[in-house]
């Protein structure tokens, strides 16, 4: 099973998570060859799963472990199954050491030490950085791609361009197209009503519905009526911890930590732009993207485990893409959320149209109604 029945397996699964890459989708019994219950809080990945020896690997939770794993899958262009025989069937081994497994830890290895010793520990070189979706790195320039379509890779940290508006001029804009800053700050709650869509119609439609209590609680589930013997995927932040529920997931239920949990706290806050400004105290404008037939300016925040791209209509103001970044030892975690098609609903612009995408799948939302300022069962953002 190769890249491309990777993608076609998590379609049909229908796994959407915007908080969690998964290297590798798998049902309940071959969930129990990793271990026979779920992880506890603060149980690093060396510990929980069987037979991980890489030292930088080994202290991660186990969340974040294995979004290092989707970077390396991705990274190489390969699958689970490549190093994890019978992956995504009952007849995995995930304990089994394979050659292509013994190579991987030699090479997280060699990454760490070249980043050690001529970067000063700064993460500049990872997986991606050689391999680009191929098994063993090309060492030569293909002429026939010289003079063709230029390399679409973006740099994940943006230089400052001087030539752009200041970031803070760049949200104040964004503020004022979304309804105003006096509109938003009277926004206290709201729920999304739509759709989710499986990538290509696969996996089959679910029920979607976002809950967002101010200023940064929120709730997705996505729910299947018409398969009553589907359980519900659920992710969940409270303001202070974030938990998932993916039943077709290999973790099952679990508590986020990590940068996983700093994600979805940085997801859940965005829910109400009226507090954009104050996420990040070092936003910085890059360079003016385009992306299609549009222009759009792109404003960046860091912190210590997130890395925010926001990208705004340089027509319109609004917000169109987040790529928000977390941190893995073997290369950043991107998860992109589009946001298009805004409908005012009393006075206020929400995007009717949502795009996910992660490292191991793709799904789209379509918003059918908003409810604003309604009371919302406290409830519904606490542990499932």
């Amino acid at each position: 099973m190769k890249f491309w029945s990777k993608r076609l397996t998590l379609a049909i699964a229908g796994i959407a998570a915007g908080w969690l890459i998964m290297a590798g989708i798998m049902n309940r019994a071959a969930a129990q060859a990793v271990a026979s219950r779920p992880p506890t809080p603060k149980e690093t990945a060396g510990h929980y799963f069987k037979n991980v020896q890489t030292e930088a690997l080994k202290g991660l939770s186990t969340d974040d472990f294995l979004s290092a794993m989707g970077v390396i899958t991705d990274s190489l262009g390969l699958d689970c199954a490549d190093c994890h025989p019978g992956a995504g069937t009952d007849k995995v081994d995930w304990v089994v050491d394979t050659p292509p497994k013994r190579t991987a830890r030699k090479m997280i290895d060699m990454v760490q030490a070249i980043n050690k010793t001529h970067f000063a520990g700064a993460q500049e070189v990872t997986c991606f950085t050689c391999h680009h979706a191929r098994e063993k790195p090309s060492t030569t320039v293909s002429l026939d791609n010289l003079y063709s379509a230029p390399n679409m890779d973006k740099d994940d940290i943006v230089t400052p361009d001087k030539d752009q508006p200041a970031a803070t001029a760049v949200l104040d804009r964004y503020i004022a197209a979304l309804g105003g800053a006096q509109r938003l700050a009277g926004l206290k709650s709201y729920v999304m009503h739509g759709v989710s869509i499986g990538y290509e119609g696969l996996g089959g439609n679910g029920q979607f519905t976002v809950y967002a209590n101010a200023p940064n609680q929120r709730t997705t589930e996505i729910r299947f009526p018409d398969h009553p013997d589907r359980a519900p995927s659920i992710w969940t932040y409270d303001g202070k911890v974030g938990w998932v529920t993916a039943p077709r997931g290999l973790l099952g239920e679990y508590e986020l930590e990590g940068s996983n949990d700093a994600g979805a706290a940085f997801e859940a806050a965005m829910s109400f732009p009226q507090n954009i400004k104050t996420l990040f105290t070092n936003w910085r404008t890059g360079s003016m993207e385009s992306i299609g037939d549009s222009d759009y300016i792109v404003v960046e925040g860091i912190s210590k485990d997130v890395v925010a791209k926001l990208y705004f209509d340089a027509k319109t103001s609004l917000l169109t893409r987040v790529i928000r970044f977390i941190n893995s030892p073997v290369g950043r975690v991107p998860i992109q959320v589009g946001y298009t098609d805004y409908k005012d609903v009393n006075g206020i612009k929400f995007p009717m149209a949502l795009e996910f995408l992660w490292l191991d799948g793709r799904y789209n939302a379509e918003i059918k109604s908003v409810d604003i300022n309604t009371a919302i069962d406290p409830k519904k953002f606490a542990k499932p």
